[in-house]
């Protein structure tokens, strides 16, 4: 949540998929690889590249099928724009049934002078109306023009404008776009240009491969995946997101993990607020303690007695517990539902403490890369051998993406082994293993990470040289065993404790070593082929 408001600060250190920058961070690591397998290409989509990405795959589709332009279209608005399924479709069962499930018929029915009278009787106004002031759709019923446009201007309105039908009572011809576009320009170019509208937008409202940036104000981007939608990507507005729900990256959670956590931190938040104001930590345990009576000498379930006013350990005289003749037996009905609530309680905010104090250390480090600037620019100015300093920023960048990484682990944490979704699917000796391999491997990656912040902060810029490039294979180092670290935990995820669970809504979006993959401006510039068949 708060981390999304640093997102777009660490664009310089962003590793794009074309750059080389990794690479030569670690030329002298030899046992350094590259652990991220090849993701999806991804574009952004522009105002302006919106109809050059529509018309590339319409003329795939024409040219595939020797089909008109506003065929291919309804082909592709019926398939949501996957071309790949509409071929297999069509190599499977053949066209008459793709052309007939998608309502596109390509049998015309040209009018005759011999055959067609002057006047025609039209069967939806009843009346008999001029020859010319009629039409004939490609599935060869005709009906006024009054009632055609009428027709088109209620469906418009109805959010049908996709996929028009003809008005013949049963059939499932879909109206040719460029006869709804003519006589909707005669008397409602308004309606004829949010027709047109609707049509160019239906490659991102129908497309389950393009979806807009959801960032607000809205930036008007949309972003086109080439493979899989699960998937974090990054548009060229700066804001990175899941592109599966739309929400900030959220990687190792699962979609459904980080909805219900974010709904969590928010009804919990005045919580924990009154927790912070009314409580205070036992020196033992660390749980909050609520003080509820006059005496400053409190006791903490754990048995630690303390003092209220400076929170320090004390003995147990003179508690409460010790005062003759107090009772606490009207609260021994609620005592199991009370402690159950406080359980569930201290269980949240011992993982929302965790998240919280990795988005604050994200917070801080990010202001590190101002500073990080000013150490370079400082330690390339000095009479030196050592010229090359991509090595800080690729440390930086490490780090920005493996605090991201642990907050996010502390949510999944919290649902992966707590009773809200998996309560049934694990015995609890399977829960304690899953959980132990899961916080080995999470501690592991923490401390490192601490140690690759410590480091970044050190003044380098004031060090001899030898000193430089010791900080300097620190750094190459910590990079690598923290990225080596982040892919075991998500393959533990995916693998152990995920994947033996066999449960695919919750499944994750893959670790990339180089970072979430920032989207591609899509080229105006193509070569317009596009003919009338």
């Amino acid at each position: 949540m708060e981390m999304e408001d640093y997102a777009s600060s660490d664009e310089d250190y962003h590793y794009d998929s074309d750059q080389d920058d990794s690479v030569e961070a670690y030329e002298n690591d030899e046992d350094y690889a590259l652990l991220s397998s090849k993701g999806p290409t991804t574009k952004v989509i522009t105002k302006e590249s919106l109809l050059v990405a529509q018309k590339e795959d319409l003329r795939r589709v024409m040219e595939m099928l020797s089909v008109r332009e506003q065929h291919a279209r309804t082909l592709l608005i019926y398939h949501r724009w996957d071309v790949e399924k509409l071929f297999a479709v069509y190599v499977d069962k053949g066209k008459a049934f793709l052309f007939g499930e998608a309502g596109v018929t390509v049998d015309e029915h040209p009018d005759s002078d011999s055959s067609v009278p002057s006047t025609v009787m039209c069967y939806i106004c009843m009346e008999d109306v001029a020859r010319v002031e009629t039409t004939r759709m490609d599935c060869g019923h005709c009906f006024c023009n009054s009632c055609w446009i009428e027709h088109f201007i209620v469906k418009i309105n109805e959010g049908q404008s996709k996929r028009i039908r003809c008005m013949q009572h049963k059939c499932n011809s879909i109206c040719d776009e460029a006869v709804v576009r003519t006589l909707l320009n005669r008397k409602h170019p308004d309606m004829a240009e949010k027709y047109e509208r609707f049509l160019l937008e239906s490659y991102i409202e129908d497309n389950k491969r393009v979806k807009w940036c959801p960032s607000t104000p809205h930036c008007g981007n949309a972003i086109r995946v080439e493979d899989d939608e699960l998937c974090e990507v990054e548009c060229s507005c700066g804001l990175q997101f899941c592109f599966r729900c739309l929400s900030e990256a959220h990687s190792p959670c699962s979609c459904l993990m980080w909805e219900l956590w974010a709904k969590k931190c928010r009804d919990e938040s005045e919580t924990v607020n009154w927790i912070t104001v009314h409580t205070k930590p036992c020196p033992k345990c660390h749980k909050p303690v609520e003080k509820n009576g006059g005496c400053n000498l409190v006791s903490c379930i754990c048995g630690q007695a303390f003092c209220w006013l400076c929170g320090g350990a004390t003995g147990r005289e003179h508690t409460w517990s010790s005062i003759a003749g107090h009772s606490c037996g009207r609260y021994k009905e609620q005592e199991k539902t009370a402690e159950r609530a406080k359980r569930d309680l201290y269980r949240y905010m011992h993982y929302h403490n965790r998240y919280k104090a990795h988005t604050d250390s994200f917070k801080i480090e990010s202001k590190l890369k101002e500073t990080i600037q000013g150490k370079i620019a400082i330690s390339e100015e000095k009479d030196s051998t050592l010229r090359d300093y991509s090595w800080v920023n690729n440390g930086l960048s490490r780090l920005f993406r493996s605090r991201r990484v642990l907050s996010y682990s502390y949510a999944f944490a919290f649902y992966m082994f707590g009773d809200e979704l998996f309560k049934e699917e694990m015995t609890e000796a399977q829960r304690e293993i899953k959980q132990n391999l899961f916080e080995d491997q999470q501690q592991q990656l923490e401390a490192n990470v601490e140690k690759l912040s410590k480091i970044l902060e050190e003044p380098f810029e004031t060090f001899s040289d030898d000193k430089v490039v010791e900080i300097r294979m620190q750094i190459l180092n910590l990079s690598t065993i923290i990225d080596k670290l982040c892919q075991k935990m998500y393959e533990c995820i995916e693998n152990d404790l995920l994947g033996s669970l066999h449960l695919g809504i919750h499944s994750i979006a893959p670790y990339k070593s180089k970072g979430i993959e920032r989207a591609s401006e899509l080229s105006v510039c193509w070569n317009n082929k596009l003919n009338t068949v």
